[in-house]
């Protein structure tokens, strides 16, 4: 069976530049991108973990089908975003919840231009 090509910054950097109106920058002092400054997603201090923004219902979700992918902190419990293993996670599951997240943030204007 071959393995599975790990999941990289450049990785996200890759499907994020190719969503519209995605910029990237940084959030407490890490690499991040936004839409129209409004955070997606963004690297841990640890360089092995992101930070994405989501619904507490769809971080519960993950959480709970793939808790060796997602997870969350204490520090985050009040806040709506999921923690991800960027070890674990496959491409796929990256794109679907970055383009889900996307969609969430981005002005109506740019989120009829659905990724």
């Amino acid at each position: 069976m071959p393995s599975r090509a790990k999941v990289t910054w450049d990785t996200i950097r890759e499907i994020m530049l190719a969503m519209p109106g995605v910029e990237e920058g940084a959030s407490y002092g890490t690499p991040a991108f936004k839409v129209k400054k409004k955070l997606i997603v963004r690297l841990k201090e640890d360089g092995e973990t992101i930070v994405v923004q989501c619904g507490f219902d769809e971080r519960d979700f993950r959480i709970s089908a793939r808790p060796d992918v997602f997870f969350n902190t204490p520090h985050y419990h009040g806040y709506p975003t999921v923690l991800v293993r960027l070890a674990r996670v496959s491409r796929r599951d990256l794109r679907e919840l970055l383009a889900m997240t996307w969609r969430r943030q981005a002005p109506r204007a740019l989120s009829s231009k659905v990724p």
